[in-house]
This record gives C-alpha cells, structure tokens and sequence, in this order.
C-alpha cells in the first residue's frame, strides 16, 4: 500500500527521506480535505432538508402517511344492546343543532321515561384513543339532518330537513360560485397537482398568522391575519364553542382534527377538498330571520335574505354567457350579486345582513371591481352587477304557514318528544337528527283529514244530511272544530292511530284543553256507581271487611239497596247484582233544587220530555237523562261520606263531636283562602295609595265607614294625616270634634275585624289585606296566606257559635262532600282522567268537571280490554345520530298492565254502551261500520253535550262554549272519541246536540276503519336492531369505518 502511495505522490515522499513511516505532506493533504468536506456534507443535508420541508409543505405526502397510518383501525360498530360508555362528544353550533351535544342527557331522558337501549355505536379502542386526545368527532358528516316522523307504514308522516336547501355534491355548484368563494378565502384548497395535500394548512398563511400574533404580544393594536383554511373555518363553525376560535389552543385543535378529516379516505385527498368546498358553502352562518330563525348554507341564504329561487341562481351561474340574452344576462348579474354578498357577509353575519347592510354593499361592490380586473369574471358582468340592486329582506318578515290537518297527529307526537328527551322547544327539535317510528296510520290519517276539511262547505253539510234539528242550521259550518282521535287495542299496549282535528290553531283539542263534554261524564259516573256496588258485593257477599258503621249502623242508601236486594233472594252473582243495579229507579224530575258545591241549584233535562218519568239506570243511560244522574250522584256521594275516616252520624246531633270543630276550622279556612285570593288578585301590584284608591272606589262613602277603612288600613296614621284624608273623601260639613271622635272611635284596637268590615261593609280579610299590603306592597301569595292563616280562622268566629248549628251543619255537609268527591278523584284518575280535581258538586255527573276527548278514549280502551288500563303509546322506535359514530336506537319497554275494573264491572258497562247505540242517544251509529265482506262490527258508545253552563237559583248563565262528544268502541279493536265543538260567544247560536258527532263519526269513521283492516299497511320502517330499513344506515352487526 505504501508503494502505491509513494507512486501517487512521488514529490512529497522524497522529501520525507527514506526513513519516514508517513510523510508530512500527505497528512496535510488530509488535513485539508477534512477541512472542506463537513460543511459541504452539512450544506448537502441542509438543502436535502430543505427541499423534503419545501416538498412536504407543497405535497402533504409525510402527513398522509402519518395521518393515514393514525387512522388506521378506527371505526365503530352499531350492536344490539348499550355499549356502556357515554359518548364523547362536541359543543359546536352544528353539534348543538343536530342534538349530539346533548345526546347523552336525551337517552338518559328516554330511559327514564319508558324507553331502553335496542341498538347502540360501538367504537374501537383506537378511535376512543384519538377521541380522548381532544379531536372533535371524526367521521363524513351529514350536510342536513332533522327530525323525521314515519308511520305505522314507513310513510313519512313529517320531515324537517335543516338547511332546507343545499348542494348535494360538488359538481353541482356553479364554477363561478367555487371560484369566488376561493378566492375570499382560500385560493389553493383546489389545485389538482398536489393530491396528498392537507387541507387544513397553508403554510404561508399560518406562518404570517404566528408573525402577527408574535408582534401582537408587543403591540397590542397589530391587527392577526387570518390562518384559517376553508377545512379548519368548517371545524370552527361546526364544532368550537360558538363557532369562534377562542385561543391558539383551539386554533391547533381545528388544524388536527381538519387534517385527519382530511385522510378518513385514506391519502389521497383530492375528493375530500373538494367535498370541503360543498360542506363549507352549505354550512356558513349567516344569522337569523324571524321567519326561520337560523340561516345556514348559501342556499337558505339566497332563499331567506333574498327570497331567490335556488335553482334559478344555479341555472343562471352555470349558463355560459354567450348564450344568455340581456334580460337573461341581467338576471346573472342579480344572482351573482346575491350570492357574493352572502360570501362576504360570512366572517360577521349579523352585523352585515341584519345591522350595516350598506356596508355590506360597499364590500361587495369593492370585491367586483377586484375581481373584474383579475379576470376572474367578465367586464359585462363586473358592470353589469355593480348596477343591479340587491336589496335585502327584513329580518323581521314572517312567514305564514297554512295549517295542515294531517299534521295534528305528529304535532302531537313532537310535543310528546319534548318531555320524553327533555328538549326545551319545538324549534330544537325539529332540527335534532333524529327518527321517530309511530303508531300513526298515515292513509286513514289522511282519509279522515280529506273529509273534515271539506265540514265548513255549507253545501256538502246539506249533502251529507248534516244541516237540521239537533244537527247544524242552515249556512252553519266553519266556526265549529271537529276533533277525532282513534286507539287501537293491541296485545301489550294501546296504539294511537289517528289524533286530528280542523281547528287552525296549533292547539290540540285532543289533549290541550279542559272541555266541558256534557253527558259523556255518565259513563265515568255510571263506572263509578258499579264500582260501589261491587264493592259491597265483595263485603255483604264474599265477607271482605268493610265499614262497619256504613253497613249496619248508619247506612246510606246504595248500601241499604245492596243489603235489601240481597235479604230479598236476588241473584247473589256480582253479575246478577250489576244488573239489578241498573234496574234501580229515580225521579227525572227537574223539580228538586239541590245543595251542592256550597250553593243551591237546579238542573234541568235535555228532552223535556223525561222531565215527568221514573227512569231505570239504565234507561236514563241510554237517553242521557241528566235529573236521574245528579240523584245518582248524590247516592254515589254519600256512599263515600258514610266512608270517610271517623265519620259518624253523631257529628250531626252531638254539637262537643271533635271532629264537628275540626270540619268547621277547615271550612273557614278554605273559604277564606278562596275569598282572599279574590282579593289578592284584584290588589296585586298596586301601590299603598293604589290599593288604598281601589278599596274606597265605587262605594257609599259615609264619614264613619270612611274612617273605619282608614283607620284600620293606616292604623300609625297620625290625626292630621287622618283629617286631611277625610277632608278629601267625604263632603261634610264636619266639626274639628267630630272629626277628632271620629279618628278616636274607630282606632284598630277598640274593634275586631268582623265589626270593622261590618261598619265599612267590606269583607273584613279585604281590609286586612290592604292593611297587609301597606307594609309589604311587594309580598307574594304564599306570604300573605301564611301571614292570613290566624285571621282566617278569627272573621268566622261566628260560626263556631252554638247559635249557629243549622249553618254550620250546612258548612260541615260542605267539607264532607268536597272530601268525598277527593276520594272519587281517585277512582277517576284510575280511569285516566287526566286533571288533578275534580268540581265538589253533583253536577260533575253532567260533565262540569271537564274533560279531555283523550282521556274519555283510554277509559272505552279500558272498557274493552276487560277492564286492564295498558299503557297508550304513540312513540314506538327512536333512532337517534343515524349513520354516525352516535347512533343510538331506543324501544319502548312493555309497559305494566293494571285492571281497573273486575271482569263483570267491565263487562256490564260495555254493554250498557252498546244500547245507547242500539237504543239511545247513539243510534245514528247502529250498524254504520261494514267490512268489504259485509260483516258489521259492533259499535258501543256513550253521548254528551255541554255548554259550560250551569243554572243556578238566581242566574241563568251564559253559554261560553259549545260541545257535543262521542265516545266510542268498535269491535273488539278499535275506540276513540269524536268531537264538535264551538268555542266563545258565537257558541251561543249553535243547537246542536251529540247528534252531530255521532253523525259525523258515521261520515268518516266506517271508511277509515275499512283502510285500517284492508291489510295495506306494510311492514313498519322499523328502526330496530338487526333490521335494515330505509331509516337505517348502519344496521347492527354491521362494522362503519369513518370514511365515506
């Protein structure tokens, strides 16, 4: 080796000398060479660096790679059962309007409410790796979404979509629409050459962003350039707090979360830019109106600011010009405008579209000029749309909308999802991603719906017979609302079929308002009395323990009935005794006035008619004869008198009884809480001299009644405060003496309250509350009745005297009978009556305790399912978040069957339905429901009509409003209830009877029926497990990687 060196360098080798192992020149050639040679490998690495940064930053391909790669093995399956992790998820607008924000509350909501998990997203460990770094929620989103209602058919029943309008995939937007938003916002997203390239950055736009911000930390007025790109602003709008980027930790979590969207696909991104752009333009927020509340996407937007039409923007941005005329060209440059006013309008949308809109034209107007001279559109159309006027409109226009009949039903299905999932309004729920199965029958829905609305045409009234005594007059029609709900009776539960009604309002007459429904109050009054009597079947009969005191020492007189049918060798059956029950016999009489509810009244009969006859139970229930129902009432009622705790026929001769004082104080007090809510009321938010103005106002003012009222109102007032005010008040020619005895006589003190309200002629609980309110002019009514509660008791002192028995029997009879009616609130409830009291007077036998026609229904359901009340439903299936990493499908569990009444008790009521139809005031119904085989269903119903009036001694009353019911059941399937009614003073000039509903149930309800049984109702579009239909996107079992 060395001679080959001594070879290569000869000269520096003899130089050495021979003895030289290594010579001095070649250690300093190496010397040399090793001088030059690391910085220009560390030149070589640098620029290497440097080109693979400028390539990555121009190309992504190191970042598809490792996004890619962090991608891998994420997805989520949908499975039978609930997966047990709670779902992490974002607090965005968009989150927040679809309802993923708030998703686990709502299944929770459901589940307390009768619901459980049939199906639920199930995620891999590594998407719940990457979702616990923070990430927003990373799969394709849904461009629109909303609440959808399907039918027992999978016909949609209702759908919202929100935004209602928007582009369905790129290639539908207009070139010239694409073009100006990129060039606003984000210029390179598209380029085509690059098609690993991450979306989510541009590096030259974030450097200058971290410049300004770097600069900002010393002047704190340098303005921040904006760094975001189209995929992170959709981030930000979609799911930061708010929409708005609040620090630069946020701004990093956009950037991650926008760059792993990105690659869901896998590396290639070209087609996820592009979708970037449709998602970005059909998701911007541009404020609210009145009419639709928020505005998102660029296609709501030219329909709620502009009143444009979408597709006609779309025709004339996609047209090439050449081919447009001038009118037509005109028409391009209005939607042009339009649109880049929407585009610009984007980064402060209220400010520009509701607050400065002529800055927002000035913008618009500087980005034509700019964007003509770049050449990015035509100088014909640049001048063209600097001249056109694109006015905005308000945000305050509203948009009325027609009531559609057809969607009564699923109203009140959306108003039945508002408690169920605990969303605050219908505006939200409307917009939740959501899926509901009902039991709603969409074709007879709408059969019934097509024949109600025709019921305010005079002519087809007339046709249909309609228009007669009892029934309509002629030219009557459409101020009467009809309301039909059907049910249908099911193996486990009751479905609701159909529930609609022709009022224009959003109400539900169904089950939105307390009615007075007349006579159909009979068939809860008639169930009532069979309950009695098989109650004391069960104790004269079977021996089970009763009230001894009510059965032997002090009967009432359905009691003394049971006792003598059965002494007598009746049928000792619980059958045969319900049916002697019904045999029993009163006066129709209308002769009788009765005390009842603390008053004297009178009733009177429908049919004159009756008013001479002794009637049969039964009888009066099939002709809806009111006298004999009050007398069974009051039977009814004194049974469950001689039943309360502690009663005792002594409580009435002997006057030390305890309980005849604890009556008495209760009394009072009740009274008197009912007089002084009156008056607090009237009193309410005035002032001390407002209040005192309104106790002295439209009254006899005398010197000594004055005095007494302000002495005991302002009892610190000094004498010249007093002298000045009776000066004021009362014209006399009074003395400073009389004057002076006056303001000493009727000092507080020298007086109780009752003497004092009777010198001033004012109820002694008024003046105090005055004097009350004196002091506290701002107390609440909870204050003032605890503050009251002594006084109560003190202003009905009087009739604690033994002088006073007659009136304190009267008052004692009043409690007891307010006391039984609670107990018989129980029973009704049962029943599914649906208020929480019922009116403590006989009249509720007649309907004055109101009702709803939902709640008269599930009592027939009751009746035709043997007595068992099974839960109604109306909601069956909830599919929540579809075709996302959230979806949830919720059942509704079996609800518990209770039975309300026994076998026979059932039983003997339905029957005595049945001939009301085939006997009574039902008639019009016999034999009206055929199937196309021609066999005829039974119909079994009860009537009744109501004014919301009631006689009494001294007044006659005036009609509110108008009812007549029809509470049905058909078969041994189908019950419901139809209703008429007339609402307000003009009620007064309607006559009509339950005839009409019973009519009109003759009209629509056979035929609805005879859809209902043709057999073509399909398989529902379930939303369950395992069951692929066309609500679902992700079946169970079924894995769902995040990608498209």
């Amino acid at each position: 080796m060395l001679a080959k060196l001594r070879e290569s360098l000869p000269f520096a080798w003899a130089r050495a000398g021979s003895g030289s192992e290594w010579p001095v020149e070649v250690e300093r050639a190496r010397s040399t060479r090793r001088n030059w040679k690391k910085p220009v490998m560390i030149a070589a690495f640098a620029a290497l660096g440097v080109a693979f940064v400028v390539m990555e930053m121009r190309t992504s391909w190191l970042q598809a790679r490792l996004f890619t790669l962090v991608l891998k093995g994420a997805s989520y399956k949908v499975q039978t059962g609930e997966s047990g992790h709670g779902f992490r998820t974002s607090s965005g607008p968009y989150d927040e309007r679809l309802g993923y924000a708030r998703l686990n509350a709502v299944i929770a909501k459901a589940k307390e409410r009768g619901f459980e998990v049939e199906a639920q997203a199930r995620w891999s460990n590594k998407l719940r790796e990457i979702m616990s770094l923070g990430m927003f929620p990373l799969y394709q989103e849904k461009t629109q979404a909303g609440l959808r209602i399907l039918g027992r058919n999978g016909m949609p029943l209702h759908s919202t979509i929100y935004p209602e309008l928007a582009y369905k995939d790129f290639e539908a937007i207009p070139p010239l629409v694409v073009k100006s938003a990129l060039f606003i916002e984000n210029r390179e997203i598209l380029d085509g050459w690059a098609t690993r390239r991450n979306p989510a950055i541009e590096w030259d736009r974030l450097a200058k962003a971290f410049f300004d911000l770097g600069i900002r930390q010393v002047n704190h007025s340098h303005p921040i350039s904006g760094g975001s790109t189209l995929a992170t602003q959709l981030e930000k709008i979609r799911h930061s707090p708010g929409g708005r980027t609040e620090g630069v930790g946020e701004k990093a979590r956009q950037i991650a979360s926008a760059s792993l969207r990105a690659y869901l696909d896998g590396p290639r991104t070209v087609e996820a830019r592009r979708l970037i752009v449709r998602d970005y333009l059909n998701s911007v927020p541009l404020a609210a109106t009145a009419a639709e509340g928020e505005v998102i996407g660029l296609a709501d937007g030219l329909k709620n600011w502009f009143g444009a039409d979408f597709r006609e923007v779309n025709r004339l941005l996609n047209a090439e010009e050449e081919t447009l005329d001038g009118a037509e060209m005109r028409k391009r440059a209005v939607a042009y405008r339009q649109v880049l006013s929407l585009l610009l309008a984007i980064n402060r949308p209220s400010y520009y579209l509701r607050h400065h809109p002529d800055a927002l034209q000035e913008r618009v107007e500087s980005y034509i000029r700019v964007m003509g001279t770049s050449g990015l559109i035509s100088k014909q159309l640049r001048d063209l749309a600097l001249r056109v006027e694109t006015p905005l409109r308000p945000a305050g226009a509203m948009r009325v909308r027609a009531v559609d009949l057809q969607r009564k039903g699923t109203d009140s299905v959306r108003y039945n999802l508002l408690g169920l999932l605990g969303v605050p309004s219908l505006y939200e729920l409307d917009r939740m991603d959501l899926t509901v199965e009902t039991t709603l029958q969409g074709a007879a829905t709408q059969l019934a719906a097509e024949t109600m609305e025709k019921l305010d045409d005079p002519a087809f009234l007339a046709k249909e017979g309609l228009v007669g005594e009892r029934l309509l007059a002629p030219g009557q029609g459409s101020p009467v609302i009809y309301s039909l709900t059907m049910y249908e009776r099911g193996a486990s539960r009751n479905r609701l079929l159909l529930q609609l009604d022709n009022s224009r309002q959003a109400l539900n007459l169904n089950e939105g308002s307390r009615l007075e429904l007349g006579s159909t109050a009979k068939l809860r009054t008639l169930a009532t009395y069979l309950e009695f009597v098989s109650e004391l079947h069960d104790q004269l009969v079977n021996g089970k323990p009763g009230n001894r005191t009510a059965l032997e020492e002090d009967p009432d007189r359905l009691t003394q009935w049971a006792k003598d049918y059965l002494a007598n060798g009746g049928d000792r059956s619980l059958a045969g005794m319900l049916n002697a029950a019904m045999e029993r016999k009163y006066s129709a009489s209308p002769g009788e006035a009765f005390f009842t509810g603390g008053g004297l009244h009178v009733f009177a009969n429908f049919d004159k008619n009756d008013n001479g006859r002794i009637l049969t139970v039964r009888e009066a229930f099939q002709r809806s004869v009111n006298l004999v129902f009050i007398r069974l009432m009051r039977d009814i009622v004194s049974y469950r008198i001689h039943r309360l705790p502690g009663y005792s026929p002594a409580i009435f001769t002997d006057e030390s009884n305890a309980l005849r004082k604890q009556y008495l104080i209760r009394f009072a007090d009740k009274e008197g809480t009912v007089f002084l809510k009156d008056f607090y009321d009237q009193y309410e938010g005035q002032t001390p001299d407002e209040a005192l103005e309104t106790l002295l106002k439209e009254r006899e003012i005398t010197a000594p009644r004055f005095s007494v009222i302000y002495r005991t109102v302002r009892p610190q007032a000094t004498f010249g405060e007093f002298q000045l005010a009776l000066l004021s008040y009362v014209h006399e020619n009074l003395t400073d003496k009389r004057q002076q005895d006056l303001y000493d006589m009727f000092a507080p003190e020298k007086m109780d309250w009752n003497d004092r309200g009777y010198v001033a002629s004012i109820h002694p609980l008024e003046m105090w509350l005055v004097y009350y309110m004196q002091k506290h002019p701002n107390a609440s009514w909870n204050e003032v009745l605890k503050a009251s509660a002594e006084l109560r008791q003190d202003v009905y002192k009087w009739l604690f005297k033994s002088r006073a028995k007659l009136g304190q029997d009267t008052r004692i009879k009043t409690v007891m009978e307010a006391d039984a009616f609670g107990v018989l609130h129980g029973y009704w409830k049962r029943q599914g009556y649906p208020f929480r009291t019922l009116v403590p007077s006989l009249a509720t036998a007649i309907g004055s305790s109101g009702d709803t026609p939902a709640a008269l229904a599930e009592l027939a359901g009751i009746i035709l399912n043997d007595g068992v009340r099974q839960p109604d439903t109306r909601i069956e299936r909830l599919l929540l978040a579809e075709g996302t990493p959230f979806e949830t499908r919720l059942v509704r569990k079996p609800g518990a069957a209770v039975r309300v009444f026994s076998h026979e008790v059932a039983q003997r009521l339905h029957q005595e339905m049945l001939g009301v139809v085939e006997h009574g005031t039902g008639r019009r119904a016999f034999g009206s429901v055929k199937l196309a085989d021609g066999v005829v269903l039974p119909v079994a119903g009860k009537t009744g009509t109501g004014d919301n009036r009631i006689k009494t001694l001294t007044t006659v009353g005036k009609a509110r409003n108008r009812t007549a019911a029809f509470v049905f059941t058909i078969g041994d399937r189908y019950y419901g209830t139809l209703l008429a009614y007339v609402p307000g003073e003009q009620a007064a000039a309607y006559k009509f009877s339950s005839a009409l509903p019973v009519s009109i149930f003759k009209l629509i309800v056979p035929d609805v029926v005879k859809v209902l049984e043709s057999g073509k109702e399909r398989a529902p579009a379930a939303i369950a497990a395992n069951s692929p239909g066309p609500s679902l996107g992700n079946p169970a079992g079924r894995t769902a990687s995040l990608s498209r």
